[in-house]
């Protein structure tokens, strides 16, 4: 159960008693869009009596924004999901270097960039769902899903998706590109459907009969668990999923995260900000309300992220990941992935 506003600001106390900047006001930025988080800001408020004002829209559109912005932009948090949209913040030059032992001791070195512009606040796992009465033998890694007996049957979303551009990142980071193409390849000759939709539209894949495997986020599915999500919840009992890569390097995780503003005009304030979401409270609030996976290890889960079983995750440094995110994108390319 999620702890109240009151036990959050214990937790934050000695952060805010050797703050001088306890108060006045946080410009975020932020592309998460989830109605969820409206808990994460009233908290911080009560808890700081710091006011957050929100600029709310697409990651690229805000990178865009921050530059057009210069040295005049007033934000002071950009808050996005994947580690491709962080990378493309820190390229950008809208994110600034930042020292906090908080945050260093609070998350783990290989979820935050190495020139800590970002950090990982919360984590969803890559996993493979299949239907349990057509696939008696579903893929049990990534590279299976590429295999010639899968033809026709996998559902996965476009190249533009962040998710899938990290993943091949991801692939590229331990296996090279050589087999991150091949990979590719066999995955554009196993499509059950030109890429369409998002991951819920996957998952629902299934259980239309569109296709047989679909590849997803955790949280997409954990969120069928915990709330109705139309045309997937009442027929969620047919789809089972696998972890991928348990006897190897485990499976893909992709983050939500963050980082304090090239020009933020309460650097401090930011800094606090983030520091808070590295709190315990704060991040069983990621699992609780978006049923996300906490980047801080030892949190307790939600139920419906429970469900989903123990695993093994790969714990590639993903700053080093976010360097081959331009060769994924060629080979999408190349591959002809839509």
């Amino acid at each position: 159960m999620l702890k109240s506003s009151t036990c959050i600001a214990a937790a934050l106390t000695a952060l805010i008693a050797t703050s001088a900047a306890a108060e006045g006001e946080l410009n975020l930025y932020s592309s998460r869009h989830y109605d969820t988080d409206e808990r994460l800001y009233s908290d911080f408020e009560a808890a700081t009596g710091i006011t957050i004002n929100r600029i709310e829209g697409k990651a690229d559109e805000l990178i865009a924004r921050m530059e057009a912005e210069g040295a005049n932009s007033p934000a002071d948090v950009m808050l996005t999901v994947d580690t491709s949209r962080l990378a493309r913040a820190k390229e950008a030059g809208v994110l600034q270097a930042i020292d906090s032992a908080v945050l260093e001791e609070r998350i783990p070195a290989n979820l935050q960039d190495a020139d800590n512009e970002w950090f990982g606040f919360s984590q969803r796992g890559r996993i493979i769902f299949y239907n349990k009465d057509k696939v008696a033998n579903p893929p049990a890694n990534y590279a299976d899903l590429a295999k010639p007996e899968y033809e026709g049957l996998v559902c996965i979303r476009s190249s533009t998706n962040v998710y899938n551009q990290t993943l091949l990142a991801s692939i590229i980071t331990h296996e090279g590109a050589d087999a991150a193409t091949s990979w590719a390849e066999g995955i554009v000759a196993n499509m059950a459907r030109d890429p369409q939709g998002g991951d819920t539209d996957q998952l629902r894949g299934i259980v239309s009969g569109e296709c047989d495997i679909a590849v997803s986020n955790t949280y997409y599915f954990a969120r069928s668990i915990r709330k109705d999500v139309k045309g997937l919840s009442a027929d969620r009992d047919m789809i089972g999923w696998v972890f991928p890569n348990q006897d190897g390097y485990g499976a893909h995780m992709n983050l939500s995260g963050g980082g304090v503003a090239a020009h933020a005009p309460n650097k401090e304030n930011a800094i606090l900000f983030l520091e808070y979401l590295a709190s315990d409270q704060a991040q069983q609030y990621f699992s609780a309300g978006n049923d996300e996976f906490p980047a801080v290890e030892g949190v307790e889960l939600a139920e419906s992220v429970k469900a989903l079983g123990d695993f093994k995750a790969d714990e590639v440094n993903l700053s080093e990941v976010a360097k081959n995110l331009p060769e994924a994108q060629k080979i999408f390319n190349q591959v002809g992935w839509k």
